[in-house]
């Protein structure tokens, strides 16, 4: 027995007081109306009408669970109109995991512009490079940067990521200009320490083999440490346009190999499911999209990458 269908048929009846009225009400047969009650009846042990042939009255139990099933049937309304809601608005609490420094530096004016459009739109946004498993841990978006591993999740795009290889002016200086990858093994090399060296760019898989030690080595999990330590000439870095962008255009940093420039990695936007997306969940993604474009903001003014 469908227990909400028969209440609806058992409420239908009461407040039309005839089966044939609430079977035209609820576009059913009276047949059906009258099946519903009667189950209805048998699971709760309880006559809940009196029958004539011409019309029904409530018996005492009924009046009691009239009062009852009326107020369930109108909360069940009241809540799939609410969800109905959240699907075609957005609204609600909105989790997402992003990496760190990519975070740090560019999510806070996105989640600004994203809730002056969408005020009704919570955000838990937590930090952490490590790969979360975004079902598991109740997250709706995950951001992610670089080649993604085969998986059910699904993934959009939301920008290209440019990784170049950057020293300071004083570093140059000091240690010349590399002019060849076979170069680069004699330079120090501020390795950000989540890169495989084996599986890495080509620019730094050579870095990795470098035997310059005279300024020290530094490996590091975080690439915004990493580049404010090559501003002050310690090395060479091989980072994100994002994350070293503001000293290329000051001059802090100077691009070393444009032309082994690797190609662009990506940032996209992980969710867990494509059907019945939740509106909170489309529009984030579909804002983020369009707020950094193709070119994201960070790369304006840049040299465009030598073409190979």
């Amino acid at each position: 027995m469908d227990r909400i269908e028969a209440m609806r048929a058992f409420v239908a009846v009461a407040k039309s007081g005839a089966f044939a009225s609430a079977a035209d009400r609820l576009e059913k047969s009276p047949q059906l109306i009258s099946k519903y009650v009667s189950q209805l009846e048998t699971h709760l042990n309880t006559r809940l009408f009196n029958r004539t042939t011409r019309k029904v009255h409530l018996t005492e139990a009924g009046e009691r669970y009239l009062v009852r099933a009326s107020q369930v049937l109108d909360d069940i309304d009241e809540m799939e109109n609410q969800l109905g809601e959240m699907q075609t608005h957005a609204s609600g609490l909105l989790r997402i995991s992003a990496p760190v420094a990519f975070a740090t530096l560019h999510l806070a004016p996105l989640i600004y512009a994203f809730q002056q459009q969408y005020p009704a739109v919570d955000i838990d946004l937590q930090l952490n490079d490590r790969k979360v498993d975004i079902v598991e841990e109740g997250f709706d978006i995950a951001l992610r940067i670089g080649t993604l591993r085969n998986s059910s999740l699904i993934a959009k795009r939301l920008t290209a990521i440019r990784m170049v290889m950057c020293a300071s002016p004083t570093y140059l200086s000091k240690c010349g200009t590399p002019d060849s990858l076979e170069a680069l093994k004699s330079h120090n090399y501020l390795r950000y320490s989540y890169l495989d060296a084996d599986n890495g760019p080509l620019p730094h898989q050579y870095l990795s083999e470098t035997t310059h030690d005279q300024l020290g080595g530094l490996s590091c999990n975080h690439g915004g440490l990493l580049s404010q330590v090559a501003v002050l000439g310690q090395g060479i870095v091989l980072q994100p346009t994002f994350i070293c962008y503001e000293a290329l255009k000051s001059g802090d940093l100077t691009v070393v190999l444009p032309e082994l420039e690797p190609a662009p990695i990506n940032l996209y936007a992980v969710y867990a499911h494509r059907q019945l997306l939740a509106s909170k969940v489309r529009a984030f993604i579909d804002f983020a999209s369009q707020y950094f474009g193709d070119t994201p903001y960070w790369d304006d003014g840049l040299p465009a990458p030598v073409k190979r």
